[in-house]
């Protein structure tokens, strides 16, 4: 018997299916080149992980810190919890969580928003510090 509701389908989706799904929907970037947009002005670079592994691991210089479940919502360009750098549907919205999985969702999260040049940085924050990218202690 299949499920009725729409979206649905009779055999779930696993994770590693969803994440090729969404994956497929946009061209992700490496750690390099989200460097050197955001950089350049020419990308928002948005830092996702969760506080401790900030406080652990530590911050990149010039990333938007916000927290997977508000992304949305401050990122919308039409939301009333937006953020001032959410000025329209074409900024370029580069997502790094801690290992590149959880950004992939919300970048396709982003996407259903109207947000269509958002993507995730392959590898996240920790192919970031691996590549030998700026990262600061989270004092400062």
């Amino acid at each position: 018997m299949s499920d009725s509701r729409p979206g649905t389908d009779e055999h779930p989706v696993g994770i590693d299916e969803l994440l090729e799904r969404v994956r497929d929907g946009y061209r992700r970037v490496e750690a390099h080149e989200a460097y050197e947009a955001a950089r350049e002005g020419d990308a928002l670079l948005v830092d996702i992980r969760y506080a401790a592994l900030r406080e652990r691991d530590g911050l990149i210089p010039g990333a938007l810190v916000i927290e997977r479940n508000e992304l949305e919502w401050r990122l919308d360009p039409r939301g009333s919890h937006r953020l001032p750098e959410a000025t329209g549907h074409d900024v370029r919205v580069l997502v790094l969580c801690n290992e590149g999985y959880a950004s992939s969702l919300a970048a396709a999260s982003l996407h259903q928003l109207g947000l269509h040049r958002a993507t995730d940085v392959v590898g996240g924050f920790q192919a970031w510090r691996a590549a030998g990218l700026p990262v600061e202690s989270p004092e400062g």
